[in-house]
């Protein structure tokens, strides 16, 4: 399931991944708010946090997650993963060199400083 995070600065979407997520929480929950914030900033500033190993992505929602990142490919400004595996913090971190953005992994302990480098605040 997917989890609309809320109380974060009006420039970033956020959400947290609990359990199983599907095609479904891509399409009902993320997307629709993804498009609302480029319609409304013209930039994607993107936060994920991970409770849940990344084995619980459904082949759709991986599939959607993927449509989406191409889609909005000359939007994303900065996405931040929120994980305490330091391969998927590793892998995020690398995005950066192939996709137009930037794109930081950080500990579930430093979620206050994901938020405000995704909000830009650093």
């Amino acid at each position: 399931m997917i989890k609309h995070l809320q109380n974060l600065p009006a420039n970033i979407f956020g959400f947290k991944a609990i359990g199983e997520i599907t095609e479904k929480d891509f399409t009902d929950t993320v997307m629709p708010k993804v498009k609302a914030l480029i319609d409304k900033t013209d930039k994607l500033n993107y936060l994920l946090v991970l409770e849940t190993s990344e084995k619980n992505f459904t082949i759709g929602a991986w599939m959607k997650d993927a449509m989406m990142g191409i889609k909005h490919l000359t939007k994303w400004n900065r996405a931040a993963i929120v994980t305490d595996v330091e391969a998927i913090r590793n892998f995020t971190d690398f995005f950066s060199y192939l996709i137009p953005g930037e794109f930081k992994g950080f500990e579930h302990k430093d979620l206050q400083e994901a938020i405000d480098w995704v909000s830009e605040k650093k």
